[in-house]
């Protein structure tokens, strides 16, 4: 089972050897043509100016009392014990 030096060496060399032909081949195949008339960042800010009137616009609530900001908490408490099923919710009291 002992192996010569210059074989481990040899072995080494033709993993190198496949390892850069296999790079050889994979870059091969790209093209590094860069005359395209728009980049990737130009099609985002197309994108972004065509989007900007369709986005979508999170609610802005009324703001509310404290007062009101607690009755509204105790009947969501209140439905949430209420419901009809009460299994696998993740939540023990």
């Amino acid at each position: 089972m002992n192996k010569d030096p210059q074989d481990a060496d040899k072995d080494a060399f033709d993993e190198e050897e496949l390892i850069r032909s296999e790079f050889d081949s994979i870059v091969s195949g790209l093209s590094l043509d860069e005359s395209s008339p728009t980049t990737y960042l130009d099609e985002l800010d197309r994108l972004e100016s065509i989007n900007h009137t369709e986005r979508f616009v999170a609610p802005n609530p009324p703001v509310q009392s404290p007062r009101t900001f607690f009755f509204s908490a105790k009947r969501a408490i209140a439905r949430w014990f209420r419901r009809g099923y009460h299994e696998d919710d993740g939540v023990e009291l």
